[in-house]
């Protein structure tokens, strides 16, 4: 689940981490009085998406008075604002956030993520923050720096003052650099973060140590334990089928292509997708029905893979294990029963009662195609949805 930066920043105040002053807003009239309030020569005006790279698409501008913060505001709510991570598509500004500005020395990159490698968590630091991290991390990787975490003993002292002399802070701020990136980890750790980003971690000149921006995501898994986190979701934020399959507790991720995939468990969602692109289709989404493929979810499953205009064919590929093929089958039937399908399905069944699940199927009357293995049911899928779409 991810959050906005106002509401990431409000919450690392709660670990001692230092962020700037800022006022959310979500219309002009807002935008003036909060620069006012705030009472500094430069604010901020940042939108608010769950998107980087806000800098580079306009949406992160300075006003040095509460008529041009205003003026910014105007142009900037309402916008689509396009940036590499939101796709072409872009993002719609809804809330901004207007921040003082602050007299900046140096920006600074810090974040802590899992490395799926080693299953450990990875603290990151780089003296060259700011909008061009992703080029950093593609062209000169050697300027990131980075800590392993061991679990038995977390995020040590000497870690994080490594770390710190890594960035070429001064000396005498090295310990407060230090406190700082343990919050961080403090922070990670007890809200059960599964990203946990400042770009740019800044040193003003001053000598103050800053949370620029802050990027917060958090495990979803791990969401039971943390109920209050579940007001901050924005459901404008994210895409209308994905919030309809988790009301399901359906795994979904829209894709651009026009080949709906209907799997049980992840690994078989992958290798679906994969068999697609060789048999020269494209997949529409990603939808795991889990262990328990009944007719409610498959039902579900169906209602949210056509929601999607783009699809042309529909494989499902279950594999019965915990499930029976026949118990898969019969779902399938009455959900298509139900919703009236418009469009050719797939059906490649594996597993326990395969043979009474193919028969349920092929005695069914609706529009289905039996497939004998993954092969034949890809070049079957692509096939049909090139008809479809001619």
């Amino acid at each position: 689940m991810k959050i906005h930066e106002y509401q990431g920043k409000e919450l690392l105040k709660n670990f001692g981490i230092a962020v700037p002053r800022g006022i959310t807003v979500r219309s002009p009239e807002e935008a003036f009085r909060a620069a006012k309030d705030l009472g500094t020569e430069v604010v901020v005006v940042k939108a608010q998406i769950h998107a980087g790279g806000r800098g580079k698409g306009g949406g992160v501008k300075l006003a040095r008075s509460a008529e041009e913060a205003q003026q910014i505001a105007q142009a900037m709510l309402g916008m689509n604002l396009v940036t590499h991570q939101t796709g072409p598509e872009g993002r719609e500004v809804r809330t901004l956030l207007i921040e003082e500005g602050l007299p900046i020395d140096k920006e600074f990159y810090l974040s802590i993520v899992l490395d799926r490698a080693t299953g450990r968590l990875v603290f990151m630091a780089s003296a060259a923050g700011g909008m061009d991290i992703e080029e950093v991390a593609a062209h000169t990787p050697e300027k990131i720096v980075k800590e392993t975490i061991v679990p038995a003993v977390g995020f040590r002292s000497f870690q994080a003052r490594k770390l710190a002399f890594a960035l070429g802070l001064p000396v005498d701020l090295i310990n407060q650099a230090a406190k700082f990136m343990q919050n961080l980890y403090t922070a990670y750790e007890q809200m059960d973060a599964s990203l946990l980003e400042i770009n740019p971690f800044l040193l003003t000149k001053d000598n103050r140590l800053i949370a620029l921006d802050a990027k917060i995501n958090f495990d979803d898994n791990a969401l039971f334990r943390h109920k209050e986190f579940l007001n901050l979701r924005d459901l404008n934020e994210e895409e209308p089928l994905e919030i309809e399959a988790s009301k399901y507790d359906l795994n979904y991720i829209k894709l651009d292509g026009n080949i709906a995939c209907m799997v049980n468990g992840a690994g078989l969602a992958m290798a679906t997708m994969d068999i697609i692109k060789l048999a020269g289709g494209e997949p529409a989404n990603f939808l795991d029905v889990g262990g328990g493929a009944s007719q409610e979810r498959v039902e579900a499953a169906f209602k949210i893979l056509l929601g999607d205009k783009n699809v042309r064919a529909v494989l499902i590929n279950i594999f019965g294990g915990i499930v029976r093929c026949d118990m898969v089958a019969r779902g399938v039937v009455g959900a298509a029963q139900n919703l009236g399908i418009g469009v050719p399905v797939v059906v490649r069944l594996e597993g326990t009662n395969v043979e009474e699940g193919q028969r349920v199927i092929r005695d069914s009357g609706m529009n289905f195609t039996v497939a004998n293995g993954m092969k034949d049911a890809a070049e079957k899928v692509v096939s049909l949805a090139k008809q479809q779409a001619a």
